[in-house]
């Protein structure tokens, strides 16, 4: 079953095409790899599907919804979590503190309600604590919940962020570039998270350089190269495809 649907998607930024007639689907509760050389658009597009960024022309359709209109708040209220290329944490505050900002979506209390620190709010903080403690404790920094985010290592910090995305509870999760600056050790940790939460259903779409990883993880591979799509499919068929060698992957990945 199609979760996200992109068709024809393209964006300009004033004579840049960055994104020409971009479409591709990603299966529900599937990962799925979006790989390219630097400047291909993969981040553009992460950006258009978050509502970030709206397209010059096309359409993003999540679960039969229209997203390509929506801005980036509706777009998360919907179920559409992400991760951001440059990681963006609150560096000053804790890990427990960044991950219970990620719940903000979800908090059943309005405002006021929560200045004058009512019971029922009570308890809900209660609950969001909890939950906090749990999703750290899933992304591994169970045990740094009151560490400081600025003071944790780059890897940790991915890592956290990660966590955050998960605050709300995503039924798609966009991670741009998970891995990135991680040892193997810890990559492979980010990748059996991943494939938990896929295995519970969430659809993740995810950017990535690290070609071991990509392959390893993912069932459906798109390529993007000047802003087009140059192939989907298996991470067989994008091994083995002469366009995408040529472009990105090169000799050592082909005979790999």
């Amino acid at each position: 079953m199609n979760d996200l649907r992109v068709l024809n998607i393209s964006r300009s930024f004033g004579g840049l095409q960055a994104l020409f007639n971009v479409s591709f689907e990603v299966d529900r509760g599937t990962i799925h790899g979006l790989i390219g050389p630097n400047g291909a658009g993969k981040t553009t597009l992460i950006n258009i599907l978050s509502g970030v960024l709206p397209p010059t022309s096309g359409e993003v359709f999540y679960r039969s919804e229209a997203l390509h209109r929506l801005p980036a708040y509706r777009v998360a209220a919907r179920g559409v979590g992400r991760t951001f290329q440059n990681i963006r944490l609150f560096p000053a505050m804790t890990c427990l503190e960044n991950v219970q900002a990620g719940h903000h979506l979800t908090a059943r209390r309005p405002l006021l309600p929560r200045l004058l620190r009512l019971s029922a709010v009570d308890r809900e903080e209660r609950q969001i604590e909890v939950q906090s403690r749990e999703i750290l404790a899933r992304v591994g920094l169970g045990g740094k919940a009151s560490h400081l985010a600025k003071n944790l290592s780059y890897g940790e910090r991915r890592r956290l962020e990660i966590a955050r995305a998960l605050a709300f509870s995503p039924s798609l999760l966009l991670l741009d570039e998970p891995v990135a600056g991680m040892r193997r050790t810890e990559a492979a940790e980010v990748g059996d998270l991943v494939r938990s939460l896929a295995a519970e259903r969430m659809t993740i779409l995810l950017i990535e350089h690290n070609m071991s990883f990509v392959m390893n993880l993912c069932s459906r591979i798109t390529v993007l190269n000047f802003g087009r799509v140059i192939v989907t499919g298996s991470p067989e068929d994008v091994r083995s495809h002469r366009e995408v060698v040529e472009a990105y992957l090169g000799s050592g990945e082909r005979n790999a």
